[in-house]
């Protein structure tokens, strides 16, 4: 029996950031200054493995926990043999006690490495003459509200520094989710973000990207039973484990019948490409048979390029013009390349109302759909693939990607429906309320024809029997895996869809092979 993983690398709000450090305080037990050095011992460690002892450090400390993280940092870079020196900005009758600790274990350690300005009308910046690395531990993910005043002065000061900025768990000034009301310029715009146990919300929006930089996740041993009981939202799909699937092992005695027909509803005359792209991703994932719906005079290039699939005439030469019967195949993805003529609008229309079943839905068919249809039409279950401006279409223009990422996951509720909302971290939006970002996929992969290879392996999922939460979740992670392993192939520049495709075979064995391991524990 495949083992049904229900594991997921979970995303938490700040506040159940704040209860999570809590309840392992209390549970393991551990103080929270010890906790505070075990978060300092994981950056440091990091910081170590990457950079050279004649590296020198400028850390920039806040009054709060963040700031007692800093100079916690600082001692220890310090032990390491690090030209370190430290900055605290705060009032004294505001430090938190965890960092007041830090602050004096830091003097004791070196009287010469701690600079302390305590009044906020007249910090004292230093002048760095000599480019080091600047540590960011200001302000921490509890903030909210735009940070203003003297401590404003210093994020700009670090934002106008040559040198490069580590931030400690957040950019300070960066709140972990809603970022609407904040101010741009009074954040720390960081070259690489050490994010604590688990990646924040704002991290995985696109307005987001030129303050947090790089990041990397540090575990700091935050308690697993807590994590296991808090319930988020929000997850990351990292690997295997977070994948949530039953995977479908192919039996020695298995025909081609056993593993799902499915019908592609794709291409135009002059845009046939679309159509093969989707169609050779869906034969690369295990489809047993595939029947692709075209106009008449993409035909022979179609029986050409892609002979494993079976063409389907459609009565008009140049457009996908008239419905078609549907009962014969296990799942259906409709849009790539069809274009918007009015005989198309009104043949998506029709082939809408006669589908029961989840279908993918892409392209120049989710264009119709916000012009001509509703998306109460649409299946339920069905898998949406809209890029920005397409899912603009449906939902209206949004001020913000995190009010794109609320809009888009209340439709996905409404409708019952998946979105996939493709992007540097692609999002999946489920009819229950969750919402999965991905990791895998690379710059590269924005180019023509991407995201038909993607509804081309999302079909053949369907067909498969796979659930469309475990086709969804699947079909995006291997679609960024093979993007990652044609890139180091290749290079970023030269990806073309194409290569990305020549690639699955490869995502596939790796995901495969990784499933095998995990299933096993």
């Amino acid at each position: 029996m495949p083992l049904l993983l229900d594991e997921r690398m979970k995303i938490f709000t700040n506040t159940q950031v704040r209860d999570l450090d809590a309840y392992t305080i209390e549970h393991e037990p551990i103080a929270s200054i010890d906790l505070m050095e075990r978060a300092a011992h994981a950056i440091v460690s990091y910081l170590c493995a990457r950079y050279l002892p004649n590296v020198p450090f400028v850390v920039f400390a806040g009054p709060g926990n963040n700031g007692g993280d800093a100079l916690a940092v600082a001692r220890l870079l310090l032990e390491a043999g690090y030209d370190t020196k430290a900055y605290l900005f705060a009032p004294h009758d505001k430090l938190s006690p965890d960092c007041r600790t830090n602050m004096q274990r830091l003097q004791q350690a070196s009287s010469d490495c701690l600079t302390v300005s305590m009044n906020p009308a007249s910090f004292t910046v230093p002048e760095l003459t000599d480019v080091p690395i600047i540590i960011d531990g200001l302000f921490g993910s509890g903030l909210n509200r735009p940070i203003s005043g003297d401590y404003a002065l210093i994020v700009r000061y670090m934002n106008r520094c040559d040198a490069q900025v580590i931030s400690i768990d957040i950019p300070s000034g960066l709140m972990a989710e809603d970022n609407r009301s904040n101010t741009p310029e009074t954040i720390v715009r960081a070259n690489m973000t050490l994010t604590l146990q688990s990646p924040k919300l704002a991290f995985f929006l696109a307005e987001n990207a030129d303050y947090v930089g790089d990041w990397q996740i540090l575990p700091i041993g935050i308690s697993e039973e807590a994590i296991r009981l808090t319930k988020t939202p929000y997850s990351y799909i990292k690997g295997i484990e977070d994948l949530q699937i039953k995977w479908r092992v192919r039996p020695k005695f298995a025909h081609k019948g056993m593993f799902g027909h499915a019908l592609l509803i794709a291409g135009s005359q002059g845009m046939a490409g679309a159509s093969i792209l989707a169609a050779r991703a869906c034969l690369r994932s295990g489809i047993g048979l595939l029947s692709v719906r075209a106009p008449l005079n993409n035909l022979p290039i179609l029986q050409a390029t892609v002979p494993e699939a079976m063409v389907l005439s459609d009565p008009n030469a140049q457009v996908f013009s008239t419905a078609v019967d549907v009962e014969r195949y296990q799942a259906i993805a409709i849009g790539p390349g069809l274009g918007q003529a009015a005989s198309t609008s009104k043949a998506v229309e029709a082939q809408l109302a006669i589908c029961r079943r989840p279908m993918v839905i892409d392209a120049d068919a989710l264009n119709i759909l916000a012009s001509t249809a509703t998306l109460s039409s649409v299946p339920a279950n069905s898998i949406l693939t809209p890029h920005l401006k397409e899912l603009e279409r449906l939902i209206g223009t949004c001020g913000s990607d995190y009010e794109r990422l609320l809009r888009a996951s209340d439709c996905a509720q409404k409708y019952h429906l998946y979105i996939v909302l493709k992007g540097a971290h692609t999002a999946i939006l489920s009819p229950d309320g969750t919402i999965s970002f991905n990791s895998t996929g690379n710059p590269g992969m924005a180019t023509g024809g991407s995201g038909d290879v993607l509804t081309g392996i999302l079909l053949a999922l369907l067909a498969q029997g796979y659930t469309p939460k475990e086709a969804v979740r699947m079909g995006v992670f291997v679609h960024g895996l093979a993007g990652d392993i044609a890139t180091k192939r290749i290079g970023l520049p030269q990806l073309i869809a194409g290569d990305i495709i020549e690639s699955l075979p490869a995502a596939w064995q790796q995901l495969y092979a990784e499933y095998s391991t995990y299933s096993h524990y």
